[in-house]
């Protein structure tokens, strides 16, 4: 199985400037010629570039310098050297790219193809015809290159979803995501199954869609980082509508209602503004369970004013219905 990392921090560096040359024009009936040292080149960039065939910041655990080419230095007869070549890294659509040293946020690579140049190659040093004057005609002066720009960054992974699907571990997550879309998630019948978000794109109408995406169990305490935590909560920070997903159980302990109170709690305490997102909820594997417990546990949520959409991620009964809605809710965002 192919690793999920989310993030990573590595070493980049501008191309060093070559150096400027000291030369003087040499030719026959010429014994005095003048300066003819020709500039170094410019350092090449580090260029990120955003890449959505691109799923995981994994290459970055292997490989943690990156260094751009250096300009050549430059040459007599006015030859300047050629700029250093850039090096362009392909990053995942979604990457925020952030400065080590200063915490600040560079850039966030939101749109497929979105470029930007990470750390500046050094200017080129000057040569010596650069230097000639009237009054100071064979000048030795040259200047060395410029060195490149460096950084130590920090790469952070958040996925681009419209719809984020949220509940405790072994809800039905990954069976509803695999039900509505082509994504195959691992799917077994023990919690944390998933320990990677799964992204699948769902046809809610003729030539419309949206992309969702199925975030790894949550269970209480997750904010601070208990079970998969915070590792995984900030995927859903980018989504614009939030499902939760909770089940029937057939453990007389579990209370839907107030499963669903956990996780607006816990996404309420990791950032206050995810519960201001547009939401459903969905009652799931309510095959399992008689007719007359699913209408209570409807009832008691509409109590609270809320509307519960039953459903079986697993024989598809309300799937539809329910993808109807969210594709509602999407059109009107």
């Amino acid at each position: 199985m192919v690793q999920f990392i989310d993030e990573a921090e590595i070493n980049v560096a501008g191309g060093n400037g070559g150096k400027g040359c000291v030369s003087f024009r040499r030719e026959k009936y010429v014994p005095r010629g003048g300066p003819n040292g020709g500039d170094g080149g410019d350092g090449g960039n580090v260029v990120f570039v955003a890449d959505s065939n691109i799923g995981s910041l994994l290459d970055f655990r292997y490989k943690k310098l990156y260094k751009a080419q250096r300009g050549e230095d430059g040459r007599g007869k006015n030859q300047h050297g050629k700029s250093g070549k850039d090096i362009i890294i392909p990053l995942p659509q979604g990457t925020i790219i952030r400065d080590m040293d200063s915490g600040d946020i560079l850039c966030d690579l939101k749109q497929d193809g979105e470029q930007f140049i990470v750390a500046w190659g050094g200017k080129g040093g000057r040569g010596n015809a650069r230097f000639a004057t009237s009054v100071h005609q064979a000048p030795r002066e040259f200047e060395e290159g410029k060195e490149g720009e460096s950084r130590i960054l920090k790469l952070e992974l958040k996925l681009l979803a419209d719809v984020g699907i949220v509940g405790f571990p072994n809800a039905g997550k990954s069976t509803l995501i695999s039900k509505i879309s082509a994504a195959r998630p691992k799917i077994a019948d023990y919690p944390f199954t998933t320990l990677i978000p799964n992204l699948g794109v769902v046809n809610y109408a003729e030539h419309k869609t949206f992309i969702v995406a199925d975030i790894p169990g949550l269970i209480e305490g997750a904010h601070e980082g208990v079970g998969l935590g915070i590792n995984f909560l900030k995927h859903i920070e980018r989504t614009s509508i939030i499902l939760y997903l909770i089940e029937i159980s057939t453990q007389d302990n579990r209370d839907p209602l107030n499963d669903y109170k956990i996780l607006r709690e816990e996404l309420k305490k990791y950032s206050g503004e995810l519960i201001e997102k547009p939401f459903l909820v969905a009652l799931n594997k309510i095959d399992t369970a008689d007719q007359d417990k699913v209408n209570k546990i409807v009832k008691e949520f509409k109590r609270k004013k809320i509307d519960l959409n039953p459903v079986s991620a697993y024989t598809g009964a309300g799937v539809s219905e329910l993808v109807k809605k969210l594709g509602n809710i999407f059109e009107k965002k």
